[in-house]
């Protein structure tokens, strides 16, 4: 019960950061917040837990606010700017991914107390970091090219929290479906692999719907918008 407990404090505190990074760097902070959390998310995903008698891996909560973010970016700055997070969030995975595993590769001096720990977090199996840059790229352009047509079609603002929670939704399967299917297809049984497809998508679901009040929250602030202007003024003598 107490991994329970925990894990609601856990995802108000991940949501709580969310907005503290929007409302004091802004647009800027929702992509610093996609950088970070892409690579969060894989960290996490090593570790297994059980909660209410359900076994599952962390990392739901940081991709469920993957999706959050680009929501909110698509809200109040438009599909290109959610696109382009996209791609900034790609990128860092892949660049974590490739410096770490060049990391490892080193010969650690005698006594060293880091090399096991970081082969058991970042010495991943390759379907594995596969499955998850490939769901990550498939179920992010989705979820932003969804949001645009649900926008679309229900552009009034009391409206927003359809297309978010359908968006991510559609999303969210896609993305639990194709790093399931690369990463376990034929590793377990058909049984087993469908549990732990299913398990997964619902507890993502279930966080992305509980983040809709913040969604809400974080679109009603007024946040300072950097730009040229304050670079040249930094800039000057």
């Amino acid at each position: 019960m107490f991994n329970a407990w925990w894990g609601v404090l856990f995802v108000f505190t991940n949501f709580a950061f969310f907005l503290i990074c929007y409302r004091f760097f802004g647009k800027y902070g929702l992509y610093a917040w996609i950088g970070v959390m892409t690579v969060v998310a894989n960290i996490q995903v090593v570790k297994t837990i059980e909660m209410l008698g359900i076994v599952m891996t962390l990392g739901n909560t940081a991709n469920a606010t993957l999706f959050l973010t680009t929501d909110l970016l698509n809200e109040k700055y438009g599909a290109r700017e959610a696109r382009r997070a996209v791609w900034f969030g790609f990128f860092t995975l892949i660049m974590t991914t490739v410096i770490m595993q060049m990391a490892l590769i080193f010969t650690p001096q005698t006594g060293d107390l880091a090399q096991q720990s970081l082969e058991q977090i970042f010495g991943l199996m390759p379907r594995i970091a596969a499955g998850s840059l490939t769901a990550y790229f498939v179920s992010q352009f989705l979820d932003v090219k969804l949001f645009s047509l649900v926008k679309a079609k229900y552009g009034k603002k009391n409206q927003l929290w359809i297309r978010s929670n359908l968006s991510t939704g559609i999303s969210q399967l896609a993305d639990s479906f194709v790093f399931c299917m690369i990463a376990f297809g034929g590793f377990y049984t058909w049984d087993i692999w469908f549990q732990i497809f299913m398990t997964t998508y619902a507890v993502k679901l279930i966080v992305s719907v509980a983040s809709t009040p913040f969604l809400y929250w974080a679109r009603s602030f007024r946040v300072r918008q950097f730009d040229h202007t304050d670079e040249t003024a930094a800039n000057q003598p």
